[in-house]
């Protein structure tokens, strides 16, 4: 996997934004990427065909694909499918039927046979609604029917991405357990089991992966003992870091042109993250970014100064 993968979440929808991201996933592609992150809810399954749209003029198995189900997209929801408790907060599921029909969606929106990575998306949304005996509960019967998908090839592997799940590892009301999660993966499929990938937000403004312990332990380290790999999510933070870092930053980042450049470089660099996701809806966006390719990741005691 490239250590810089383009995310397809933002954007208007308009014709506009779909040839922008179709023509930034192949300039991606084109200059080295091989990681593209997207939903099927994004952009109510634009992006996806946007996607699928420039795939269709490049080498499928070069090309790690990644995509998410667990929200009601506009357009998308199998009412045959779903029982009305198959359905928390009125806006997520987990229910095995549900997946398999919105990976179905998926594979068609992109024209493909199969995704590398299918995540559950922002599961400990349902935190808010439902025990977490109740949960756990859905989060089997959802990794008994991904590693079904896994077996009938439709998958690579699956994982969980999220938003406040492994930010604040504990008793937090979102807080989810990437041990517990991995012990029901294992319990299901031994330790041959898919769940392999993990999704969360990780950046100059949000670094709790890294710096947080729970037992000693790191996210970041818990994952990597299990043999899970880390992608991160928001490496700009939706632009916010994109623009005016201090200086101080600034003089800690050599090589980098720009402050998207340096938000990107801070991610890349984090022992433990595979992958750093930047949002490209532009070809000028690729350009910009993609400058990195000409510098190598900070090491280690580059990074450890931006702690200090």
């Amino acid at each position: 996997m490239s250590n810089i993968g383009i995310g397809t979440y933002l954007g208007e929808m308009d014709a506009a934004t779909d040839q922008g991201y179709q023509e930034a996933v192949g300039a991606a592609v084109g200059a080295g990427v091989n990681f593209i992150d997207t939903s099927l809810n994004y952009r109510n399954q634009r992006s996806e065909r946007s996607i699928g749209a420039a795939l269709a003029q490049i080498a499928r198995d070069e090309i790690v694909v990644c995509t998410k189900a667990g929200y009601l997209a506009p357009d998308a929801v199998p009412t045959e499918v779903l029982n009305a408790g198959d359905v928390v907060g009125g806006m997520h599921s987990m229910a095995p039927a549900f997946l398999r029909d919105q990976l179905d969606r998926s594979l068609q929106n992109m024209g493909l046979q199969s995704v590398d990575v299918f995540y559950l998306h922002n599961p400990e949304t349902q935190l808010a609604y439902i025990s977490e005996t109740d949960f756990l509960g859905r989060v089997r019967q959802a990794f008994q029917a991904l590693e079904q998908m896994a077996a009938q090839g439709k998958i690579g592997y699956y994982g969980t991405a999220t938003w406040q799940g492994y930010r604040h590892p504990g008793p937090a009301r979102e807080a989810l357990s990437l041990q517990s999660l991995e012990a029901i993966a294992r319990e299901i499929a031994g330790h041959a089991h898919r769940f392999r990938f993990i999704q969360l937000p990780f950046n100059l403004a949000m670094p709790e992966a890294f710096v947080n312990r729970v037992n000693g332990e790191s996210v970041l380290q818990a994952a990597a003992r299990l043999g899970i790999s880390v992608v991160a999510s928001a490496s700009l933070y939706q632009a916010r870091l994109s623009r005016n870092l201090p200086d101080e930053i600034r003089a800690k980042m050599p090589g980098a042109q720009t402050d998207a450049q340096r938000a990107i470089q801070f991610v890349r660099s984090t022992p433990g993250i595979a992958v750093a996701l930047a949002g490209m809806s532009r070809v000028a966006h690729v350009r910009e970014n993609l400058g990195l390719a000409k510098i190598p990741p900070l090491d280690d005691q580059q990074y450890q100064s931006l702690y200090t």
